[in-house]
């Protein structure tokens, strides 16, 4: 069997993933890659990032030869008029006419589900900084393949300020939590048959600890806390968190998404 071809479409931008840089010698996209690749170790892995200017051209005429695009997560809030996140939306588009598959994590999520007809705010119910906590399959969730073996309610690493409010129509709701009503969602976008998180399974509790930490004023300014104590009680949870969950656990939907290209 041919190794697995995979594009995984960087949400971040060049500016800010080499502050990412700075936190962990490497942008966010290589969390996937090297994700991928403790899973099948000969996969071919190509990065594009559709925030920059013309970068994606180059893979529009190639997105035949790709098994499954990954798109990760971002700084950006898809309810902002910016260049970088206008283009992501008309690469998005653009992958819609091709029949592929694509596994779509929290800015992902946000920015697929509008492309194909969905609505994202600000949560209005708390912000997942660091982790998810309680995140609960539904029945559909239950049943799909991104969460075989996966335990009906779990904790999971996570950070986002917004969420999907209204999914795209032919949506099917796969996993909740009291903090955001759509934490797992699958759907059809024109071609592409998209499977969606809004947490990030990719990234281990030590690096959300880093994230914490270089934002604390932010996380102030934005109200999720009020002191530094209570982000540092907060950071003391997220600890205990990470003595609770193997690597394997947190992993699967990653690995059940990558073995269901396989089994194509």
């Amino acid at each position: 069997m041919k190794n697995l071809n995979i594009l995984i479409v960087e949400g971040n931008t060049q500016e800010e993933n080499l502050k990412f840089k700075k936190l962990s010698n490497q942008p966010q996209s290589f969390n996937f890659r090297n994700n991928i690749l403790k899973f099948y170790p000969d996969a071919v892995i190509d990065i594009v990032t559709p925030s920059t200017k013309n970068e994606p051209l180059k893979f529009i005429p190639e997105l035949n030869k790709y098994d499954g695009i990954i798109w990760g997560g971002s700084t950006l809030n898809i309810y902002e008029d910016k260049p970088e996140i206008k283009r992501q939306l008309e690469f998005a588009k653009k992958i819609f006419e091709f029949k592929k598959k694509v596994l779509a994590i929290c800015w992902g999520l946000q920015l697929i589900s509008t492309a194909a007809g969905g609505q994202v705010k600000r949560s209005t119910t708390g912000t997942q900084v660091g982790i998810a906590v309680d995140v609960e399959l539904t029945d559909n969730g239950i049943k799909h393949p991104v969460y075989k073996s996966k335990s009906q309610k779990f904790n999971t690493p996570a950070f986002n300020f917004d969420e999907v409010v209204v999914p795209p129509s032919n949506s099917i709701h796969l996993a909740k939590n009291k903090t955001n009503k759509i934490q797992g969602l699958t759907f059809k976008a024109g071609l592409c048959d998209v499977w969606g998180l809004q947490y990030h399974p990719e990234i281990h509790y030590d690096y959300m600890i880093t994230l914490i930490k270089d934002r604390k004023e932010k996380l102030i300014r934005k109200k999720c806390f009020t002191t530094n104590e209570e982000i540092d009680d907060h950071i003391k949870f997220i600890e205990k968190e990470k003595e609770n969950l193997n690597d394997d656990f947190r992993l699967l939907e990653i690995k059940n998404w990558l073995d269901n290209l396989k089994s194509q």
